[in-house]
């Protein structure tokens, strides 16, 4: 007994199949209690290990994983794992480096694995037909969308948040509080990547707010390693004492920035306020805890997935599926107190 014998007795897809026994809402009353009927008639037991057993040449699906070192990932393949084997399949994950190029990998991952279907988890966001023509299966861009391609929105799915729309949401959360001065903290304004969409959020929320864009305020680390982002801080603080917020486009940058606004002598948020996108798991763990738009992960890894399987079994086509993120209230943000006592860049 399998999850195909599941959803040919409801008449259902197996995708559906798999959204009803991973609790997911997407699916009707009527659907779900026909699935549930189908489970229980047919005593069906989810049992990975025994089905490998008589069918070893199991469904593959590739995840490529561009950054891997990077904690955001972890519970988006954790949830793609977990969804692609209740559907009867099962993950081939590959890491490459950041600067690799995850179409020439998944590729090369396909061929060799046979996979059905490919996932990309962070990558670029400037695909090209002829360049996506290389990948032989259907592949799903997950955290990312092609918004700085040439490909037609037909050609390719993704899941994403609204990468613009959030940042724009984060700085107008500061600006909402009074703030005016309001840095910003990224890889680069022109990287083509989620930098270049957050940095033209930020400049809509300032916009919206009637605040001046200051260059002198856009503090760029050219990558995105914690490291950087603390070398940046301290020394763009020194030099901007009157900043008064902080958008950070990373959780983990973030968490890099507050150690050099702490060694700056700048409190937060009495001194600065700070405000990030991601929602990593250590983020909740810092002091004062880190504000930020926590991105629905798992969410993400179960629509990849799904959107897959649908294409797979031809139950629908390339789509995109945008999802929002949840403010997490910490300690990082306050309303605006001017005041004179970084008037001059304080003694170290």
């Amino acid at each position: 007994m399998t999850i195909r014998d599941v959803a040919e007795y409801c008449g259902v897809s197996v995708s559906t199949v798999s959204r009803v026994m991973n609790s997911h809402p997407d699916v009707s009353q009527a659907v779900r209690e026909r699935v549930l009927r189908a489970i229980d008639e047919l005593h069906y037991v989810p049992n990975t290990s025994a089905r490998d057993l008589v069918c070893p040449q199991t469904d593959l699906l590739g995840v490529v994983v561009r950054g891997a070192e990077n904690p955001f990932f972890t519970p988006v393949i954790r949830a793609a794992e977990e969804t692609a084997e209740a559907a009867g399949y099962a993950i081939a994950l590959h890491q490459i480096k950041p600067g690799e190029d995850e179409i020439l990998a998944g590729a090369s991952l396909a061929r060799s694995k046979r996979l059905k279907g490919l996932i990309l988890l962070g990558g670029s966001y400037d695909y090209t037909a002829e360049r996506a023509a290389a990948l032989p299966v259907p592949f799903v861009c997950c955290t990312f969308t092609n918004s700085f391609g040439s490909m037609e929105q037909g050609a390719f799915s993704s899941v994403s948040i609204d990468d613009r729309a959030e940042a724009r949401r984060a700085v107008g959360l500061l600006a909402e509080r009074g703030h005016r001065r309001i840095a910003m903290l990224l890889d680069s304004v022109s990287d083509h990547s989620i930098s270049q969409l957050r940095y033209q959020g930020y400049c809509q929320a300032l916009e919206a707010a009637g605040i001046p864009l200051d260059g002198r305020l856009v503090w760029e680390t050219v990558n995105y390693d914690m490291a950087s982002a603390y070398e940046v801080t301290k020394r763009r603080i020194a030099e901007n004492p009157d900043v008064t917020a902080l958008f950070v486009i990373a959780d983990a940058m973030a968490i890099a920035a507050l150690k050099a606004l702490h060694e700056s002598a700048r409190r937060v948020p009495e001194d600065v306020s700070v405000i990030a996108i991601d929602g990593i798991d250590m983020s909740a763990y810092t002091i004062p805890t880190l504000t930020t738009l926590v991105q629905p992960q798992a969410e993400m890894g179960h629509q990849a997935v799904n959107i897959l399987l649908d294409m797979l079994e031809r139950q629908g086509g390339n789509r995109h599926v945008l999802l929002e993120t949840a403010l997490r209230p910490g300690g990082t943000l306050a309303p605006c107190v001017r005041t004179e006592r970084f008037s001059h860049p304080p003694r170290v």
